[in-house]
């Protein structure tokens, strides 16, 4: 029922900003969990950020706090990602999902996946 396009993966150097977009399509209820996860080459897939679509409520990876914000904009449908002070360890394909069950910090607990956008940080 729910379709995720991800967009605005790049090439940057170490310090630098990305802003990541993630566009739904189907109908989202208001006690889904939107989230961003990223897996980089020879890594398991690795829990970023959530939001709660109705409240707001965010959780953030140890990895990321104070670098990373996740947002939505209920009127458009889209969950963002704002990544600033990037570092080279950030490189990664990053992955927006839907979560209808189970922890929030585990890739299983999302039933609907988006394809990806690639992020590569340089030093």
């Amino acid at each position: 029922q729910v379709q995720l396009v991800e967009s605005g993966g790049g090439l940057v150097q170490a310090g630098d900003s990305l802003r990541l977009s993630c566009a739904a399509s189907g109908r989202i209820f208001s006690s889904v969990y939107m989230g961003w996860f990223r897996q980089a080459p020879g890594k398991e897939r690795e829990f970023v950020a959530t939001i709660t679509w109705s409240g707001g409520r965010t959780y953030y990876a140890d990895s990321v706090k104070g670098r990373f914000t996740i947002s939505r904009d209920s009127s458009k449908n889209t969950v963002y990602l704002q990544m600033n002070s990037l570092k080279p360890e950030d490189t990664a394909v990053y992955y927006c999902a839907a979560r209808s069950r189970g922890s929030y910090y585990v890739p299983g607990s999302y039933d609907y996946w988006g394809q990806g956008t690639q992020v590569t940080v340089s030093s």
